[in-house]
């Protein structure tokens, strides 16, 4: 019989398929390794399947115990598949912006889920990392995988990933192109296809633009299971030990917006349903291929699928929320009542820190300039050329309302902004219908809403410069 007695023995081995590409003749040959046809649908089947091997080994984690994990998702998942085929109790700490669909799965896999705010400092108790040690700590029996420093993550693709890369390709493969989250897979299958072709293959890194690794800001981004968020305060920022920058040659960013529609196009022009990472490692698989040559051979991992994704990279709604599409042109969009010069100057905005003293002076210059008294408000500190994301816009702060909390005695003007702000302003993207903006603001008896691009707050717009906008 052809079979197999365990789940875990389904884990890699994952085919290369040739992507299609528009470089024509003078372009390198690109292959994506689908690592979505792993046996828990994601790279990280690889990583959880070693580390608890290399636990079990350890004797740090025996029967009846209770695996710990703060993951994005994918890590969580194939720890909780390997663990559900174990006997494992398995619990796992997410951000609270991980998609539904992997948080549906995990519990499908009978993984107990927590979740955390996304937006907290390493050094808060809440913060994700933090959880999981302390519930692994707690709890009889508990290990902590511990992913972004567990030696066994890179290992696992040393052993695993390298190897079948380089037998797939004979041996040709001239470059790799990875994301890197934790950094484990770049670096141990980087390493291993260093050392095999004698140091010949060229390892590239694609990162999301504002990631730290590739030289980002570190704020927010869209794309899950990919790159480095820092938020502004994090004491120090620790990079995961799994990640072995010696490996990588360079790291190239890749916008958003440009990883989502190249994950839209994968679905619709090739048939591959996967996820935004992967959207981010062919988008910088595609200018390697384009510099490399024809004699290049150029493989990119796709890390997961998109299924885990349909309420994000391919709901047009929700792309069109953040502005990541542009709409039908045909009709008027939100982005049409903003002016060019608008977009082309930073959003005013409020961070929890500012003292309400400061806030009112900054609501009343605006008032006197013939411009509308509230500004967008979240609890850290953005730059001053730097526009937030729209995970940061935790709040609004409205001239009026302020100042009658100063008079009531309710607000002292030395205190924090933050502990007197207001629900955040509607936001609409760019690519919207404006009539249906309108409509929403009218029904909600609102007069102001923020307008996105990209997941970036680019504007405010009023009720009365969308009615403007539309035909009488």
């Amino acid at each position: 019989m052809e079979a197999h007695e365990s789940v875990t023995e389904l884990i890699g081995n994952t085919p290369l398929l040739r992507l299609r590409t528009s470089g024509g003749s003078q372009s390198a040959v690109v292959y994506g390794k689908l690592e979505y046809l792993s046996a828990g649908g994601s790279v990280k089947d690889r990583i959880g399947l070693r580390m608890i091997e290399q636990a079990e080994q350890d004797g740090l984690l025996g029967p009846g115990g209770t695996v710990v994990e703060a993951s994005s998702g994918n890590t969580g998942l194939g720890l909780a598949m390997v663990a559900a085929s174990r006997g494992y109790r398995m619990v796992v700490v997410l951000p609270d912006r991980t998609s539904s669909e992997k948080v549906a799965a995990l519990r499908a896999f009978g993984a107990e889920v927590v979740l955390r705010p996304s937006g907290l400092p390493l050094e808060d108790p809440e913060h994700v990392l933090k959880t999981a040690a302390r519930i692994a700590e707690e709890t009889p029996g508990g290990w902590l995988a511990g992913q972004y420093d567990n030696p066994a993550n890179p290992q696992a693709h040393y052993l695993t990933t390298g190897p079948e890369i380089w037998r797939q390709t004979g041996g040709r493969i001239t470059h790799l192109v990875s994301c890197i989250g934790t950094g484990g897979t770049i670096s141990g299958t980087g390493r291993y296809l260093k050392e095999v072709s004698g140091g010949t293959v060229q390892v590239i890194g694609a990162d999301p633009a504002s990631s730290v690794y590739s030289g980002g800001d570190g704020r927010p981004y869209f794309v899950e299971a990919a790159g480095h968020w820092r938020h502004p305060e994090t004491v120090e920022d620790v990079w995961p030990q799994s990640y072995h920058q010696d490996v990588v040659d360079r790291v190239l960013p890749i916008e958003d917006r440009e990883s989502i529609l190249t994950s839209r196009r994968l679905a619709r022009e090739q048939g591959l349903l996967v996820g935004g990472s992967a959207g981010t490692a062919v988008a910088a698989a595609l200018r390697v291929a384009a510099e490399a040559g024809p004699e290049a051979v150029v493989v990119t991992i796709l890390p997961d699928s998109g299924r885990q994704y349909l309420t994000k990279y391919f709901d047009d709604d929700w792309l069109l929320r953040l502005g990541f599409l542009d709409g039908d042109p045909a009709t008027v969009r939100v982005g049409d009542a903003v002016p060019a010069a608008t977009r082309e100057r930073p959003l005013p905005y409020l961070n929890g820190r500012t003292t309400v003293a400061d806030a009112l002076t900054a609501l009343r210059e605006l008032r006197e300039r013939g411009e509308r008294a509230v500004l967008p408000a979240g609890p850290c500190p953005v730059g001053p050329e730097r526009r937030p994301t729209a995970p940061e816009l935790a709040g609004s702060v409205a001239l009026d309302r302020l100042a009658e909390a100063v008079a009531s005695g309710a607000a002292v003007p030395g205190d924090p902004v933050a502990g007197h702000l207001a629900v955040p302003l509607p936001q609409f993207g760019t690519g919207q219908p404006a009539e249906k903006a309108l409509a929403e603001l009218t029904e909600r008896g609102l007069e102001t809403a923020v307008v996105l691009h990209d997941g970036h707050a680019i504007a405010l717009v009023g009720a009365a410069e969308l009615r403007a906008c539309l035909p009488a």
